[in-house]
């Protein structure tokens, strides 16, 4: 089966399970689809080999599973699986987030391109060039709104003194790239004049207070969220003690109000969710730091650019546009800081709703009966119940690849990257996928460049005497709960499975593949491989052939003789290189006039005389200076 064919089968499975979640009242993502059925086909309780090949009962059979999990509404490990996905899909660094956002921007400017193709020629072409490049301005900058009169009287105003119109004759005759980089200086020194107006008090209209705004919404949305992860760690806790106290009884039992397998997986709920409220807490701490830092920027670039102003009528433009532009910049970096906080409250509403089933299942007054005479505990309790009581490495001598860290011998203790995401690997393998928080303290074993903590000093002497074996039993515990690879970052041990638009089925249509060892390698080859072997003499044409046979007969009868003269005596050949003669013209004379008097004589006394005539001659020429 080709790759194409392969990823048409993986792809109608999954479809098909779309469509049958979607007949029930469900409406799901592919992404999730695909997600489930790699973890139905994990799933060590549904049968499924991996290394046998999957039947068309076994696809039938896999539908079935995938679509009886995805369906059920009672199932707080769904509602995990559906949150990871959400955050996976939505969720990416605040670089990307800005880049998109800026892409989004430049697609929907499409007064760009009317602009920088304008072939105006007319005064109203011009004039309404003028009038989209105000709108231009506007749109690019976030500045107030194009159809408010007011905002584009100002903005005019602001353009008119940077760029008349007189100057668009100039602008039309740019190149289209350079156009558009005109348009950006032009927008980013209109902004800062207009903000500069704005701080004295003589302009600004549609400006928004975007530092006030944003020292109102970063405290109000870091209460929102330090409000959840409490009642998230709260959950948590009790969810813990509740599991403990069933697990504790001999046998184990649990009231059938309270199931214990969903009481963990309402756990795992909590945990996933205060995870990710962690990840958008810290994003938001950083806005805070980045806005505190941006209005000490903006209030020292005001102060200077007031100073360079003061009350001067006319200032050099190559000391004010230089700062009008800085403070346009500034600017621009707090409406990303809106934006990027916009985004992180949209996905701090969007994943609340999966916390919903657990809350539903496991309601407050439903618990407290079953909390008396429990000890809830939170997890720093937890940590410094077992503080002092430390590993000893030289009970762990024979094993050299286990090595244990402590405090006082490593740096940046706090900020290694522990296993499982802090949590002890032998509670997920004795109490059957229960989280406990590790100790740091207890000391931190490094097997096989991976760190491990653990809940307590008997915890990890466990762990540590068999690591191989924990670790894998660790995987398998998340076979059975997919939704703790993601919680406890177990991508690496899981690498095998590939996703479903990268499976590459063969006849026997297996889903699974064995992990592809890859290594960097490099070939070289020559520029030609073949031997050069080209004939310059080779001729085609039969009518050449024949003339140069003839040459030869005729040669024949010919015979050469050669002389030697002294002045031919061992001479060579030589050439020279010479720069050719070029045509060049020079201009060395000038046509020029001026205007001077004509000269005008009149010679008096030659007609109408009779007798002796006396002629008399009268210059007529005006003056230069009457002319």
């Amino acid at each position: 089966m080709s790759r194409a064919q392969a990823e048409s089968v993986i792809k109608n499975i999954i479809r098909e399970i779309v469509q049958e979640c979607a007949s029930k009242g469900h409406s799901l993502s592919e992404t999730l689809v695909a997600f489930m059925v790699k973890a139905v086909v994990l799933d060590p309780q549904n049968e499924f080999n991996v290394d046998r090949t999957l039947t068309k009962d076994d696809v039938q059979k896999l539908i079935k599973h995938c679509v009886e999990r995805l369906v059920d509404i009672r199932s707080p490990g769904l509602d995990t699986i559906k949150m990871q996905v959400y955050f996976d899909m939505n969720y990416t660094s605040r670089k990307e987030f800005l880049d998109e956002h800026r892409r989004v921007l430049e697609t929907r400017l499409l007064v760009t391109r009317e602009i920088t193709d304008s072939r105006a020629r007319t005064r109203e072409e011009l004039e309404s060039l003028y009038r989209k490049i105000v709108s231009y301005v506007l749109l690019r900058s976030g500045l107030g709104s194009p159809t408010d009169i007011a905002v584009v009287r100002e903005a005019t105003a602001a353009l008119q003194s940077v760029f008349p119109q007189t100057e668009l004759g100039t602008f039309m005759s740019l190149t289209k790239r350079d156009k558009e980089r005109q348009l950006q200086e032009l927008t980013f020194i209109v902004s800062g004049i207009r903000l500069f107006n704005k701080e004295c008090g003589k302009g600004g209209e549609g400006i928004d207070d975007l530092p006030g705004i944003l020292n109102e919404a970063i405290p109000a949305t870091t209460q929102n969220v330090d409000i959840e992860i409490q009642n998230s760690q709260q959950a948590a806790f009790r969810f813990t003690a509740l599991v403990e106290r069933f697990q504790s009884l001999d046998p184990p039992v649990s009231p059938s109000e309270i199931p214990v397998q969903l009481l963990k997986e309402s756990l795992i709920n909590v945990r996933q969710h205060e995870a990710f409220l962690r990840i958008l807490l810290n994003d938001i701490i950083g806005c805070a730091q980045q806005v505190e830092m941006l209005v000490n920027q903006l209030g020292a670039r005001m102060e200077q650019l007031q100073q360079t102003v003061q009350s001067k009528t006319a200032v050099p433009t190559a000391q004010v546009y230089p700062q009008f532009i800085s403070i346009s910049h500034l600017w621009t970096c707090f409406q990303d800081e809106m934006v990027l906080l916009s985004v992180l409250s949209n996905i701090l509403a969007s994943i609340e709703p999966f916390t919903r089933t657990q809350r539903d299942l496991f309601p407050e007054e439903l618990l407290i009966p079953h909390l008396e005479n429990v000890v809830i505990k939170t997890d720093e309790q937890r940590i410094h119940e077992t503080m002092g009581n430390r590993v000893n490495p030289e009970d762990f001598m024979d094993n050299q690849q286990i090595q244990w860290l402590f405090p006082e011998t490593t740096k940046n203790y706090d900020r290694l990257l522990l296993q499982y995401r802090g949590c002890c690997g032998y509670s997920i393998i004795k109490h059957d996928r229960l989280l406990l928080p590790g100790n740091p303290d207890i000391g931190i074993m490094q097997y096989q460049d991976k760190l491990y903590v653990f809940s307590s000093r008997e915890a990890a002497y466990e762990f540590a005497f068999h690591p191989d074996k924990a670790i894998a039993l660790v995987a398998e515990a998340a076979k059975k709960s997919p939704e703790l690879i993601q919680l406890l970052e177990l991508h690496q041990q899981f690498a095998s499975i590939s996703p479903y638009s990268q499976v590459i089925m063969d006849k026997y249509c297996r889903m699974i593949e064995k992990p592809v060892t890859k290594s960097d390698g490099g070939t070289q080859t020559d520029t030609h491989i073949l031997e050069y072997n080209i004939r310059k003499d080779y001729e085609w044409n039969e009518w050449e052939l024949r003339r140069k046979a003839l040459k030869l007969a005729n040669l024949r009868t010919k015979i050469t003789k050669s002389s030697q003269t002294n002045l031919s005596n061992l001479r060579r050949e030589n050439s020279t290189q010479v720069y050719l003669p070029k045509d060049q013209t020079s201009q060395t004379k000038r046509d020029n006039q001026s205007n001077v008097p004509r000269p005008q004589v009149f010679l008096a006394g030659l007609r109408g005389v009779h007798g002796i005539r006396t002629m008399v001659k009268m210059d007529l020429t005006r003056a230069v200076d009457e002319v």
